[in-house]
């Protein structure tokens, strides 16, 4: 397990980069923080936060509950990343990938790292205390507490199955939209958890298939970059499968509306057909990174649609059984 207080050889030669005529100004210091909180996760993350408030509440959701629980995930969210960018310094150093993060170009040094994640996560849960309940607040704290110890310190570097259990991190927004609304965390909420966590390895999959040799460089054993594309390949499908599947247990218990399902059975669907088309090259051997990444791409565009449908619903959908 990563020590917190330890220093990497990584850190004294990123020091020693920055001299005093390299100081970072203003705007560029502000970019670098920002950076460190994976903005690009934090808006995939927002996206089902929002579309679940509706959801739940049936129609309009409180105002002010709503923005405190947007505003409360972002930075839990936020923390969250910005602890992983620190833990994983020493390995971001080694991928190309990774090699433009602040703390890689010097731009922000491990201690203004690990202040900024500290106190973004106790404003996060201290917005979400006070704006929508204290369960939204220990959801928030457990969400940061999967991410950070359970994925980054723990499993990331010890099992190919990493990002299926880190994973677990991504699914907590659902819960955390559904408390703050309901003050409860019931069945739906339920589903909504485990559509996320059943989507998370079909959609980083690929993205490790593509840069596998970062991976292997930092010693970081994604199923992407230690196992054979036709391997891989096969568990993209089955969780595609799985994750559609899930989906549509709202229709049985009675809170999906035409909407919802009929968005859930397209864009499923086509998600279903585009892993079998991965899997397709995989087995013959033509598979290329670009066709992983496209399958990648369209993993976003899948959850987004099944959330839109999902935020829509209480409107102009009608419950479909019940």
């Amino acid at each position: 397990m990563t020590d917190l207080s330890t220093r990497t050889p990584g850190d004294q030669a990123v020091a020693a980069a920055v001299t005093p005529e390299k100081r970072i100004g203003f705007k560029r210091k502000a970019a670098a923080y920002l950076s460190l909180t994976k903005p690009r996760v934090i808006e995939l993350l927002l996206v089902t936060t929002l579309p679940t408030m509706f959801f739940a509440q049936g129609g309009l959701p409180n105002f002010w509950v709503a923005l405190a629980t947007m505003v409360g995930g972002a930075f839990a969210a936020g923390s969250a990343g910005a602890f992983n960018c620190y833990l994983d310094r020493d390995m971001d150093q080694l991928m190309n990938r990774t090699k433009k993060r602040p703390l890689v170009t010097g731009e922000l040094t491990p201690r203004e790292a690990l202040t900024f994640a500290s106190a973004l996560g106790a404003v996060a849960i201290t917005v979400l205390w006070v704006g929508a309940n204290p369960l939204a607040a220990g959801l928030g704290a457990l969400a940061m507490f999967f991410y950070v110890v359970i994925y980054t310190m723990v499993l990331k570097r010890r099992t190919e199955q990493n990002i299926i259990w880190g994973g677990l991190a991504g699914c907590f927004p659902v819960l955390i939209a559904w408390a703050a609304v309901r003050e409860a965390v019931e069945w739906p909420a339920l589903v909504l958890f485990f559509i996320i966590f059943l989507w998370t390895p079909p959609h980083y999959w690929p993205l490790s298939m593509k840069y596998r040799t970062d991976y292997q460089n930092a010693d970081v054993p994604m199923l992407g970059a230690v196992a054979s594309a036709k391997t891989v390949s096969v568990q993209v499908v089955l969780y595609s499968w799985a994750t559609v599947a899930c989906s549509l247990l709202l229709i049985p218990l009675g809170w999906a509306g035409i909407t919802y399902s009929a968005f859930a059975l397209v864009a499923g669907g086509w998600f279903i057909y585009e892993s079998h088309v991965l899997y397709r090259r995989a087995q013959n051997e033509s598979l290329t990174d670009k066709r992983a990444m496209k399958l990648f791409h369209l993993s976003i565009l899948y959850l987004t649609i099944l959330f839109i449908g999902l935020w829509i619903d209480p409107f102009i959908g009608s419950p479909l059984m019940g």
